[in-house]
């Protein structure tokens, strides 16, 4: 398992869960729900665009992305969590997407 890189104030969490839409090339490493905010989440996003990016993410905006498009959500069911997000993230900015 990948080191994690993040400091006490500015933790470097493991993804919990890929959201992805696979007709669309929509992805989500999300590490975290908002306690105080639970329809917003925080990890890496990759819109299909060239430039994945490290923010917060609103879980209905993800659900509403899905009925407008008519496409599924859908959860990789054997996602291995196999580096800190920050490790993610450098990856996909390298390579314009994520790959997992």
């Amino acid at each position: 398992m990948q080191e994690l890189r993040g400091t006490e104030n500015e933790p470097d969490f493991l993804p919990v869960v890929k959201l992805f839409m696979p007709e669309c090339g929509f992805v989500w490493l999300l590490t975290e729900v908002d306690p105080e905010q639970p329809d917003v989440a925080f990890g890496l996003s990759d819109l299909g665009m060239g430039c994945p990016e490290l923010d917060s993410v609103s879980l209905s905006e993800i659900e509403l992305a899905a009925e407008v498009s008519g496409l599924a959500v859908q959860r990789a069911p054997a996602f291995i969590l196999a580096k800190s997000i920050s490790v993610y993230a450098d990856d996909a900015r390298e390579r314009g997407l994520i790959e997992v």
